[in-house]
C-alpha cells in the first residue's frame, strides 16, 4: 500500500498482513492475469520493476505514459512523489527493441514543482478514434493542464467533475477511470458520480453522438472496479473488455449481456492489488498505440 496516494484514493484499503506475503499474492495475481491476456493472443510486454527505487504503485503504469499512433510519448506528472520514480527511460529503449518507433517525447512534468498534476490515462480517458478526451477534475487532474495536453495532441476536451461519497461527503474520484471506460461502440459509466446535471447531460450527448452504447454501473458497482476495465484486441484483432473478477461479478446479467453484445469479457482475480493499490485491471496496462518500424 502507498501511504502517499492514500491520501485521495478512496478506494485503497490497508489489510492486516505482512508485506512480504501481500507482495508474493499481487505477484501471483499479476502473473495469472498476464497468462490470461497471453493465452486469447494479446501482445503482452512485461517490464520488471526496479527493485532498488521505493515504487510500491508501478504496478500501474498508465498513470505516468501514454503511446500515441503518430510515434508521441507523453510523460505525465505524478501526484505522490514516490511515483515520480516509475518514470523510466529504459522502457522507451526496451520498446525500440520489441520493433515500436517513438518520434517524440512530450514532458510535462515540469507541472509538479507547481503543484498541477495530470496522471496519464488514469485522469484522461482517450476516444482516439473521435479525438475526444473525457476527464473528471481531482487534486490529480488540473483543468488548464488537461486543455493544454488536448491542444498538444488534438483532443476535444470533455471536462467534468465526478464524486463518491465518504464519510458522508461528496468527495472528488482520483481517477476518470474508475468510474468510466471507454471501448469501440460502448461505455461503461458510473453517471451517478456527476453530480452536475448539465455536465452529465454534456457527457451522455458526446457519448451518444459517437453512436457509443451507454452500459450504466451503480456507485457500489464502481467500487468494486466495474468501471476499471479496457477494452483490447487479440488473436485475429478479436476484442476482449479486461476486468477483474471482482468488477466481473458486481455485474448484472443484463449488463453481462450488453458487453457480450459487442465482445467477449475476460476477468481474473486482482484482489490484493485493488485491496492495497486501490486500481485494478485497467490501470495495470499502458497500451501501446506506437507505429511498428
Amino acid at each position: 500500500m502507498n501511504e502517499q496516494t492514500a491520501v485521495n484514493n478512496y478506494f485503497q484499503e490497508t489489510i492486516d498482513v505482512k508485506n512480504a506475503e501481500i507482495n508474493a499474492k499481487a505477484q501471483e495475481e499479476f502473473d495469472a492475469f498476464v497468462a490470461k491476456l497471453r493465452q486469447v493472443g494479446i501482445n503482452v510486454i512485461v517490464e520488471q520493476d526496479d527493485v532498488l527505487a521505493d515504487t510500491p504503485d508501478s504496478i500501474f503504469p498508465n498513470n505516468w505514459v501514454s503511446f500515441h499512433e503518430n510515434g508521441d510519448v507523453a510523460i505525465y506528472p505524478m501526484f505522490a512523489e514516490n511515483r515520480r520514480k516509475e518514470r523510466r527511460e529504459e522502457i522507451f529503449i526496451r520498446l525500440e527493441n520489441e520493433g515500436f518507433k517513438i518520434e517524440n517525447i512530450i514532458d510535462y512534468t515540469s507541472a509538479e514543482d507547481e503543484g498541477i498534476f495530470l496522471e496519464g490515462t488514469g485522469s484522461l480517458l482517450l476516444d482516439r478514434a473521435n479525438g475526444k478526451a473525457y476527464c473528471a477534475l481531482s487534486p490529480r487532474a488540473d483543468e488548464e493542464l488537461f486543455i493544454e495536453f488536448c491542444e498538444d495532441f488534438d483532443y476535444f476536451p470533455v471536462v467534468f467533475t465526478a464524486n463518491q461519497t465518504v464519510d458522508g461527503k461528496r468527495l472528488p474520484i482520483y481517477h476518470t477511470n474508475v468510474m468510466m471506460c471507454l471501448a469501440e461502440n460502448f461505455a461503461v459509466i458510473c453517471l451517478d458520480t456527476i453530480d452536475d446535471k448539465k455536465e452529465r447531460k454534456n457527457v451522455i450527448q458526446h457519448l451518444k453522438s459517437d453512436g457509443k452504447e451507454i452500459i450504466e454501473i451503480t456507485e457500489s458497482q464502481m467500487h468494486q472496479f466495474a468501471g476499471n476495465m479496457l477494452q483490447l484486441k487479440g488473436a485475429n484483432n478479436t476484442p476482449y473488455l479486461i476486468m477483474s473478477k471482482a468488477a466481473h461479478d458486481s455485474l448484472t446479467a443484463s449488463q453481462i449481456s450488453k458487453i457480450e453484445k459487442h465482445c467477449e469479457i475476460i476477468s481474473s482475480s486482482l484482489e490484493t492489488i485493488e485491496t492495497c493499490g486501490g486500481g485494478s485491471a485497467r490501470c495495470m496496462m499502458a497500451e501501446v498505440f506506437l507505429p511498428k518500424n
